[in-house]
């Protein structure tokens, strides 16, 4: 079943074109990879599929992206709504540092106007059972989430995203800051996540989309300053053993990017 669907989405900031003719189909509770080189527009696609891309001045989408049939840039569709139902896991883990770990897991519900203790408590738990945090800081949950390790603060971020019970999960290289065995528990926990999520994960890491997703789609483009593009997308195996085009070949091959 198609969770997320683009129809000819073309990107813009301002007067440059950043991405062209996008259409793709994403399933329903998989894990999709966008990969390819810096530059190429796949951090900018998936800020698109939770309306985070029209935060910056002046950008702007045509095209169509369904969200279960129904397009997110519709006037009338509100953009927090959209947030809620497609929650967004930066490149960067960014816990409030100085709130404790409690009060960032729960602090969108807080935001919706959750006062409940007793709701806000097992929310906690379960958000951080879900992002396998919970045995780690059960004792410590009115400590600051910014006194935890790199690897655990994405994990928190992770837990925060999932509290609001969204639909589609974006994760923008979650694993680029964080050591190995920290990227391990974080693969680990996506691959657990799908079973309830739709997921959606940028990556530079060939080696992380081969193992975290089912569909890869290969984003590049043809030369600086011109607009990134799709290239190709499909069965994550297929895309690695047997790719229909040569550019994607010469890119998983390493011969470019």
């Amino acid at each position: 079943m198609t969770k997320l669907k683009l129809n000819d989405v073309n990107i813009y900031y301002g007067d440059f074109h950043a991405v062209q003719n996008v259409s793709m189909d994403i399933p329903a509770r998989s894990v999709t990879a966008f990969i390819g080189p810096s530059g190429c527009g796949k951090s900018t696609v998936l800020r698109t599929l939770n309306r985070m891309h029209e935060v910056t001045p002046g950008a702007s989408v045509t095209g169509e992206i369904l969200l279960d049939g129904k397009n997110i840039y519709d006037p009338q569709v509100d953009p927090v709504a959209v947030r809620n139902t497609v929650g967004m896991v930066f490149q960067k883990a960014n816990p409030f540092p100085t709130m404790s770990i409690q009060d960032n897991v729960v602090a969108g519900l807080k935001l919706a106007g959750e006062r409940n203790k007793k709701k806000l408590a097992e929310v906690t738990e379960k958000s951080l059972r879900g992002a396998n945090l919970w045995e780690e800081v059960k004792d410590r949950l009115d400590r600051p989430g910014g006194g935890l390790s790199g690897g655990q603060q994405q994990r928190l971020c992770i837990a925060r995203a999932i509290a609001v019970e969204p639909e589609v999960l974006l994760m923008d290289e979650p694993c680029s800051a964080l050591d190995p065995i920290s990227t391990l528990a974080v693969e680990e926990l996506i691959h657990e996540l799908r079973e309830k999520y739709t997921i959606v994960i940028v990556t530079h890491n060939m080696q992380q989309a081969a193992r975290v997703s089912e569909q890869t789609a290969f984003f590049s483009l043809e030369a600086t300053g011109k607009p990134g593009r799709l290239v190709e997308y499909g069965p994550t195996r297929r895309i690695f053993e047997k790719p229909e085009k040569q550019e994607t070949e010469d890119y998983i091959s390493g011969r470019f990017g």
